[in-house]
């Protein structure tokens, strides 16, 4: 590994991190050398991570909805381990339908949770990030579905459209105290959302029209934000990149 690529010494928050994509990314910083915290609010999906991530340093309970939360949360770890050098915003959650009889309910608990989430932990965390004196990194999960539309999905489209102009403002913003903000873009994964998917006539649909020929798996993830999380990636910001097959 390229030493500008290393993540020794760095400590990194994963919020939805007891799970799918989440996880994977975890593990990858573990293997990087960074001291890595996970958060979620599902207690068995907290309580079953620990078992399975070898290294990981902390599991805390957290809605990202929750601004007094995620003030907590982050205040713990600065306090525990001395500092926070980066911040990986994966939680959220899905509902989908048709967009004419998508409740009201539905689209708020989306957006809140992809989109408000990403907000809060991203202010919170920058702040301490700033206080540290030390610069960080931001990456944001969007989708693929950020820069484009599809029936059924037009709540979760919207939230992870919104991320991509949280990531572009912030990486503005705080530039000048030298925290990096991008954002990643999955395709489709194999992911405990989309169980079962891969098998069917739509799954295999997808496969078709992605020139890497196959869905993408969680540990395709890894390399990417491993880069945006480490100094290699000290110039690179407001960037949103497509990791889809093509």
């Amino acid at each position: 590994m390229l030493e500008s690529m290393s993540l020794r010494g760095r400590v990194a928050l994963v919020t939805g991190g007891n799970g799918g994509l989440g996880k994977a990314i975890a593990a990858g910083l573990i293997a990087g050398g960074a001291t890595t915290t996970v958060s979620g609010r599902d207690r068995a999906k907290n309580s079953n991570v620990r078992e399975k991530i070898d290294g990981l340093a902390e599991v805390f309970e957290l809605d990202v909805r929750d601004e007094m939360s995620a003030e907590s949360v982050i205040s713990e770890i600065v306090t525990k381990f001395g500092r926070l050098d980066v911040l990986i915003n994966c939680a959220g959650s899905f509902r989908g339908g048709a967009a004419v009889e998508l409740s009201l309910d539905d689209w708020e608990e989306v957006i809140s949770s992809h989109l408000t989430g990403t907000f809060i932990c991203l202010k919170v965390a920058a702040k301490a990030m700033i206080q540290g004196g030390r610069g960080g990194k931001i990456i944001n999960i969007g989708s693929m579905y950020s820069l484009f539309g599809a029936p059924d999905f037009a709540d979760y489209a919207a939230a992870k459209a919104g991320v991509l102009g949280l990531t572009r403002s912030f990486a503005v913003e705080l530039g000048r105290h030298h925290i990096q903000v991008n954002a990643i873009l999955p395709g489709w994964y194999e992911t405990d959302l989309t169980r079962g998917m891969p098998e069917t006539a739509t799954g295999e649909e997808i496969r078709r029209r992605t020139p890497a020929g196959r869905w993408g798996r969680p540990d395709d993830l890894v390399a990417i934000a491993v880069l945006l999380a480490s100094p290699a990636s000290d110039f690179i910001s407001g960037a949103c990149i497509p990791v889809d097959g093509g």
